[in-house]
C-alpha cells in the first residue's frame, strides 16, 4: 500500500515504513505528526485518485530528527568586470518515519 501526500508544498510516495526527507517542519523530534492532504491512494491494485484530495484517508508519521542537506556553492562573475560573488547554503530538513496509511 502506498500513498502520494503533499508535505510542505512538495508532494511524495509514501509507504509505512518508509523514512523520508522533508522541508523543515515545526515540530520537535518524537512527535507524532499527520497530514491530511493525500491526493492518491492505491491499496494493491485499488487506487484512489482525489479531486483534489483523498477523503478519508490520511498519513501517520514520527519525525526523528532535524538534519541539514548538503552544502551548495552559489557562485556569480562577470567576466572582464572583476565581479565575484561566493555564497553558500545548506537546506534545513526533517526527516520523519511514515507509521501508517489510514
Amino acid at each position: 500500500m502506498y500513498a502520494i501526500v503533499e508535505i510542505a508544498g512538495q508532494q511524495f510516495k509514501v509507504e509505512a515504513g518508509k523514512e523520508i526527507f522533508v522541508h523543515r517542519l515545526d515540530a520537535t523530534p518524537g512527535a507524532s505528526v499527520t497530514f491530511d492532504k493525500v491526493l492518491l491512494a492505491d491499496n494493491n491494485g485499488a487506487v484512489e485518485v482525489g479531486k483534489p484530495t483523498v477523503s478519508g484517508r490520511s498519513v501517520s508519521a514520527t519525525v526523528l530528527e532535524h538534519v541539514q542537506g548538503d552544502k551548495v556553492i552559489v557562485f556569480k562573475k562577470k567576466r572582464r568586470k572583476g565581479y565575484r560573488v561566493k555564497n553558500g547554503h545548506r537546506q534545513q530538513f526533517t526527516k520523519i518515519k511514515i507509521d501508517s496509511i489510514a
